[in-house]
């Protein structure tokens, strides 16, 4: 695998990136304009209503964050002029045909001159409604696809998914790819048509009860759980993201096609500067629970290996990726993304790290108030985790049940409060639980390959870094990662 210069091949191309004011685009984006500012254009497809609407929100939650000081740096007084010859904003939504782009001239334009289609749009939220993670991780998928199949100069299309498409499977997983309809636990019978058909038979059901918005989500929530678990996968996330895999291995044809699935994605390593993050992620919401005195316990077992990956490193990995892949007819190649295979971080090191950090740099309270942090109680298994609870909660709610009863519905409020609080923990808890007891490692023998690759033929192999091997956990924790998650994320 010969892989010559990146910047290079950069030079003078045309990249679709969907998904754009997500986390790792925003990145992507940066990267791609500080590195090689005489890439031709960056089509950038949003969800929006007009034109207007997408301005707004290229300045508000991609070019107007902290991550693009070093790009406004190095631009100077040029950045706009720069930042409007460069990107092309598309307002669109990748769960329509033609990504639901309304102006069929930029489509064609489109379809002419994007050499490469990197599709980044997903939603991540675990309990996210079925309606809408089939659309967007699914659909989107195919339909990201479709549109790549139909740009006359396309080198490569790079689908993003996630490396928990294995479900709970525990032992070494593999970077091998889903076939059509295959599922985790072996039931047969998994179509994407059947699924579209029951998310809009539920719908109609709904609506002719007269259900409130409310009690609409709620439902679309629950079938997501529900048709997840029928086929062997722990949430709705992590189903409709393989099931896009699939529609992806499926209709690709011919064209050159790579699948990133990166683990557990954590801030910024090195570029544009360490320690860029935004939104909490999975591990982070643990770390701000905990510094503000919230975290009562931890549930999970300590000795688990958490995969992790600075967001840097993972999109080194996807531009390396899309270089290696440009134009050769037909591949396929997946890349697991993560740490647990050359570098593991456990769950233990992580608590180890958010005490210390936390003792030395305690958070100051709305009251000016340092809260001081101490070890947590940890809960190795489901069943201490429902006794605590059991014990903690629920004869209390039992109790008010009862009080309630025989004092006419006095304490309706308190109870019905109590009830829906108790009934959110148990839910996390219960989506959660795959990952705080997780077992598996993820292989990443084609990741190592492009590696070996890189180091042995990519001119700028120093630039596009992405071996885990080279992070110092402790280094990375105690110095750059929570440090910027206390500036960029906590309220």
């Amino acid at each position: 695998m010969e892989l010559g210069s990146a910047l290079q091949f950069l030079d003078n191309k045309s990249i679709l990136v969907t998904g754009a004011t997500g986390f790792l685009a925003k990145i992507f984006v940066e990267k791609i304009l500080r590195v090689q500012p005489n890439v031709k254009k960056l089509y950038l497809l949003l969800r929006a209503a007009d034109h207007k609407s997408a301005i707004h929100r290229l300045h508000n939650e991609i070019i107007g964050k902290d991550l693009f000081k070093v790009l406004k740096e190095k631009c100077g007084k040029n950045f706009s002029s720069f930042i409007s010859e460069k990107l092309s904003l598309i307002p669109g939504d990748i769960s329509h045909e033609d990504l639901g782009i309304k102006d069929s001239n930029l489509v064609e334009e489109m379809w002419k001159e994007v050499d490469v289609v990197v599709n980044l749009a997903a939603t991540t939220n675990f309990d996210e409604r079925y309606d809408v993670a089939l659309g967007l991780n699914t659909l989107g998928a195919k339909y990201v696809a479709n549109f790549a199949k139909k740009c006359v100069k396309l080198k490569v299309f790079v689908h993003v998914s996630t490396a928990y498409v294995s479900g709970e499977r525990p032992g070494l997983i593999l970077e091998n790819s889903y076939s059509m309809g295959e599922t985790l636990n072996g039931v047969s019978g998994l179509d994407i048509n059947v699924e579209k058909r029951i998310i809009e038979e539920k719908l109609n059901e709904l609506r002719l009860q007269g259900a409130s918005e409310k009690e609409i989500t709620r439902a679309m929530k629950d079938l997501g759980i529900e048709r997840a678990r029928f086929y062997g996968w722990p949430n709705t996330y992590v189903f409709t993201k393989a099931m896009g895999e699939m529609l992806v291995g499926d209709f690709k044809g011919n064209m050159p096609a790579v699948i990133i699935r990166p683990t557990i994605i954590t801030s910024t390593y090195k570029e544009p500067f360490p320690g860029w993050a935004e939104g909490v992620r999975t591990i982070d919401s643990l770390a701000v629970g905990y510094a503000k005195g919230k975290l009562a316990f931890f549930l999970g077992d300590l000795e688990s290996i958490v995969d992790l990956i600075p967001a840097d490193m993972v999109v080194n990995a996807m531009i390396v990726a899309m270089i290696a892949h440009a134009s050769q007819q037909p591949s396929e190649a997946i890349y697991q993304v993560g740490s647990s295979m050359r570098n593991p971080v456990k769950y233990c090191n992580l608590q180890d790290y958010g005490f210390r950090y936390f003792s030395k740099k305690p958070w100051v309270n709305k009251d000016g108030k340092p809260v001081i942090v101490g070890k947590v109680r940890v809960m190795d298994s489901m069943a201490s985790f429902h006794r605590y609870m059991a014990l903690r909660y629920l004869i209390l709610l039992k109790g008010l049940e009862l009080a309630n009863t025989a004092f006419c519905q006095f304490f309706q409020g308190v109870y019905s409060d109590l009830n829906r609080k108790i009934s959110f923990v148990m839910r996390l808890a219960d989506i959660y639980r795959p990952y705080l007891f997780f077992d598996a490692i993820f292989d990443d023998i084609n990741t190592e390959k492009l590696r070996m690759a890189a180091r042995s033929s990519l001119v700028e192999n120093d630039m596009f870094y992405f071996d885990p091997k080279c992070i110092d956990w402790d280094d990375y924790f105690m110095n750059i990662h929570i440090p910027g998650i206390v500036k960029y994320i906590f309220k």
